[in-house]
């Protein structure tokens, strides 16, 4: 069998092949992973096989039209949209638009009379709606970029704007791509500058950076795997590059703080770097594949969900964590081997020990009053989760600057519905759609509903439209125009009363809410699927590592108060609107429940990273020392600056996204740097100790019958020749 062991000897008899084939394959992935970004897609938010997208079919095969994902703000330069110019040039503009190759359907304020309320209220302004089928790429990228370089004017009668639901989410695409390329650009110089401070060497800095870097263009390159038979979202990029250089620095920074530790102990002579570097594969290269175990089992199960864009992360995290295991095992300690004592310290490790060796020391002495202290700031900070509300994203998302997103805000400003955003109800035939499209008129937040049998407001009728296009050969169909303030303040509470409105005969509700609604109820059903998948596999791995029963389940409760202090902050921040002026985004009142998802398993695979090197330390003395209560301290100050550096370079990473014009990004950055800080600090510093010490040898206690199954099957890792000695001080040890 090929243990750590045997890789680490491997390695260090062969430095310069393994080294030159590291560099080799670094270049190949640059080479492979450069064409990947340029294929990942674009997705929707929508749940296959839900009733809004059934409707969405039924739309397109019965009635050959749908939800308008294309609009356009028409802006008379002068006088009002009805004056006979402003009104000709809005006709032409609409047969122009209906022409288009790919363009189903298209209607407009002046083709289809009787629609004031495609006109704005001071009739400067009136939309032309289209629906353009296919799927996100086909509209996004085959449609959209043509149709928006021709259509957009600022001369002649008119301005034309173009939007649609559409339109905004592909400016958020390219929005973060180039919010990618930026945070590339800062992320890297200045996570070297990072390491130069911790290491003091700039070899040890540059081969560490080369270690995330591996990670992510690893990433990159294994993503063509999955992309050969499913989508991926472009977002994935943004994941392969903050969680590739999170994960390539921590493990980097673990194997060369163990590799110093290991050279400390040994002499200078070629044969005791060769055998510093199979020390350091052996335990900490041990670690790391733990390490990385536990996160990609914790992306892994995004694979629930059956919506493209979870799923991408689940795949990208899987490529990041893959390519961060391998660079960190095989070509670093091949470089560490060639470079030997040049990347030594060059001022004592023991002073930083020390401290934590005292602060740890100092908490266990008192677990109740510091240990308590922590739990309850941990908890305030977290305590504005429980007020979270789940909505719906719309072009909010942008940042002000956005032309799509001045678009509509105008349209906020001076439209009283949201006609673009009308709830599209198929109904098998016209019989009985009259009564129907009467009673639905009155719903709370419903201004105006068509139908075959002409249009209606607050119950009677209304002057509409010849209901003829309502009708088809395969059944009829409903258009609810909502009001803005009902669709901003409920749009899925509105969904549900449409629903609830006993129909004449089988029908389908549809249309942009429903569809985001449907994909919000799909995606927070199978939250606690998730979370026992991520709990069960975290348990799994820690056990078959510690055999401890109380480890892994001690874990898995710290690793929950750092998410809480995440979760807070995204209420605090995103939802209320704190700090909204310096971040330069719009709060709506709600978050967008995918992102929380995401950033769930991403922090809980990285706050599971730390506590497996504290953890792997730890055991090490108590497997050396027997003394339960002495090896938490002694690990805790050989691995302490390790996670307090590592936690500092990975917040910077993820900080960097909140300089982004995209709120999720955003999102994403404040949180996950937050989530780190604390639990790096608070969670690990604090509650840790705390806990290991009124729990004592029950940490590492299993029923019998377990720990003959860990001797059968665990992980365990086979002891060194000799014991290295812990770098702290002996006055320190206490």
């Amino acid at each position: 069998m090929f243990t750590p062991n045997g890789l680490g000897r491997f390695v260090a008899r062969r430095p310069r092949l393994i080294g030159a084939i590291g560099l080799a394959a670094l270049v190949l992935a640059g080479i492979v992973g450069a064409g990947t970004i340029g294929a990942l897609s674009l997705n929707r938010f929508e749940a296959p096989g839900s009733e809004s997208m059934r409707a969405r079919d039924a739309l397109a095969r019965d009635h050959g039209t749908g939800s308008p994902n294309v609009a356009l703000l028409v802006t008379a330069r002068t006088g009002t949209v009805d004056d006979p110019a402003a009104a000709a040039a809005g006709r032409a503009l609409t047969a122009e638009l209906a022409a288009r190759d790919g363009v189903g359907d298209a209607w407009s304020y002046w083709t289809r009379g009787g629609t004031e309320t495609l006109r704005s209220e001071d009739a400067r302004h009136a939309l032309v709606l289209a629906w353009v089928p296919g799927d996100a790429d086909h509209v996004r990228t085959g449609v959209l970029p043509d149709l928006a370089a021709d259509l957009t004017r600022t001369d002649g009668a008119v301005e034309v704007t173009v939007g649609g639901g559409d339109e905004v989410f592909r400016t958020v695409m390219e929005q973060a791509r180039a919010d990618f390329v930026r945070a590339e650009l800062i992320i890297l110089p200045l996570t070297l500058l990072l390491l130069w401070l911790v290491y003091r060497r700039f070899a040890a800095a540059l081969v560490t950076l080369a270690t995330g870097l591996f990670a992510v263009l690893g990433s990159l390159a294994l993503l063509r795997i999955p992309l050969a038979f499913t989508e991926i979202s472009t977002f994935a990029s943004n994941i392969a590059l903050v969680m590739g250089i999170g994960l390539g620095v921590d493990y980097g920074l673990f194997m060369i703080f163990r590799f110093r530790e290991e050279l400390a102990a040994r002499g200078d002579g070629d044969d005791d770097v060769r055998e510093a570097v199979v020390a350091t594969v052996r335990g900490a290269g041990r670690t790391v594949l733990f390490s990385g175990v536990t996160v990609a089992a914790a992306l892994a199960v995004l694979l629930v969900f059956p919506f493209p864009f979870l799923a991408s992360f689940a795949y990208a995290g899987v490529a990041v964590v893959a390519a961060a295991v391998v660079a960190a095992t095989v070509p670093l300690p091949a470089a560490l081997a060639l470079l030997g004592r040049r990347v030594a310290r060059r001022t004592p490790a023991h002073r930083s020990a020390a401290r934590w060796h005292g602060f740890a020391t100092a908490v266990m002495r008192r677990p109740f009053v510091l240990g308590g202290t922590a739990l309850a700031l941990v908890l305030l900070l977290g305590a504005p989760f429980l007020g979270v509300r789940f909505g719906l994203p719309d072009d909010r998302v942008l940042n002000t600057s956005a032309p799509v997103r001045q678009m509509y805000d105008e349209i906020r400003a001076s439209f009283p519905v949201e006609e673009a955003d009308a709830l599209q109800i198929v109904l098998r035939d016209a019989e009985g759609a009259g009564p129907y499209a009467a009673e639905l008129s009155r719903v709370d937040g419903i201004v105006r509903v068509d139908s075959p049998a002409g249009s209606f407001a607050d119950g009677g009728p209304v002057p509409a439209p010849a209901g003829a296009r309502y009708t088809s050969a395969g059944g009829a169909r409903v258009v609810a125009v909502p009001s803005s303030e009902r669709l901003a303040a409920d749009a899925v509470g509105l969904v549900e009363d449409v629903r609830a409105l006993p129909a004449p005969g089988p029908a389908l509700v549809g249309g942009y809410p429903a569809e985001l609604a449907d994909y919000r109820d799909a995606v927070t059903a199978r939250l606690p699927v998730v979370a026992g998948l991520i709990v069960a596999v975290t348990v799994v791995v820690l056990f078959l590592m510690t055999g401890s029963v109380l480890a892994p389940l001690k874990a898995t409760v710290l690793n929950l108060l750092s998410l809480s202090v995440m979760f807070g902050a995204l209420v605090w921040v995103f939802q209320e609107g704190n700090l909204s002026g310096l971040l330069g985004f719009t709060p709506t009142g709600s978050i967008e429940p995918s992102v929380p998802i995401l950033m769930f398993c991403i922090a809980y695979g990285l706050s599971m990273d730390y506590e497996v090197f504290l953890l792997s330390r730890i055991k090490e003395e108590y497997d050396r020392t027997g003394d339960a209560a002495a090896s938490v301290p002694l690990g805790i100050a050989r691995s302490g600056p390790l996670v307090t550096a590592a936690a500092l370079i990975l917040a910077v990473a993820f900080a960097t996204y909140a300089t982004g014009d995209v709120v999720f990004l955003q999102q994403l950055g404040i949180g996950m740097a937050l989530a780190v800080l604390v639990d790096a600090t608070l969670v690990r510093g604090v509650l840790l100790p705390a806990f290991m010490r009124l729990a004592g040898r029950a940490n590492w206690w299993a029923p019998r019958p377990l720990r003959r199954l860990h001797r059968r099957v665990g992980l365990a890792e086979e002891p060194p020749p000799a014991p290295v000695r812990a770098q702290v001080p002996e006055e320190a040890r206490g």
